[in-house]
């Protein structure tokens, strides 16, 4: 596998993370550099990490895992869009307030976001290429791109505000739908 191919294919599995970072950054709950950075690093870890496991498992079990990942993914997507929204129209406001860097937030994401992943290393083991090229240049341009996403929609939040919460609860919940039709179609 060539550069330019993996590069292709982490540029299309950081979309995820990249829409997430935005609303994530729109929300203007990513108060420091820190937060930032971790929300970043994860997403990039996790991006990283999922094709090593797909990768791993593909010898083993990789059709269970393509009957039911794209459910997974879409439910964790669709869960935190939902939170996001009610979030935005008032509702959950005391147990939403925390930084979505941190905790059950950034776990769910960062799994929500890297399910694909797990697909791509389940596909690489089965054309038998080596996965930790690729997996280390995934994880790199998500990270990047999950930082841009970040600093693009805090400016976007400045500007418009609490509409943005609702705006980034949507995208989750689109990317979760569009997860699901994909693969039910």
């Amino acid at each position: 596998m060539n550069t330019l191919e993996v590069m292709v294919i982490a540029f299309g599995l950081a979309m995820d993370a990249f829409a997430v970072s935005l609303a994530s950054g729109a929300s203007n709950r990513l108060t420091s550099k820190r937060s930032v950075f971790r929300l970043s690093f994860h997403f990039g870890l996790f991006q990283f990490m999922m094709p090593v496991i797909g990768w791993f498992l593909g010898y083993t079990i990789a059709p269970l895992f393509q009957t039911f990942d794209h459910w997974i993914a879409s439910g964790l997507l669709l869960f935190v869009g939902f939170r996001m929204i009610r979030t935005a129209f008032g509702g959950m406001r005391e147990t939403y307030q925390q930084d979505p860097s941190k905790g059950l937030n950034l776990v769910l994401l960062s799994v929500a976001t890297s399910i694909d992943a797990l697909a791509i290393g389940l596909s690489l083991a089965m054309l038998d290429i080596e996965i930790w090229y690729p997996s280390i240049i995934i994880g790199i341009v998500t990270g990047i791109l999950s930082v841009i996403g970040i600093k693009l929609g805090k400016k976007l939040g400045d500007v418009f505000g609490q509409k943005m919460e609702f705006i980034g609860g949507l995208i989750l919940i689109f990317i979760g739908l569009n997860i699901l039709l994909e693969n039910i179609l």
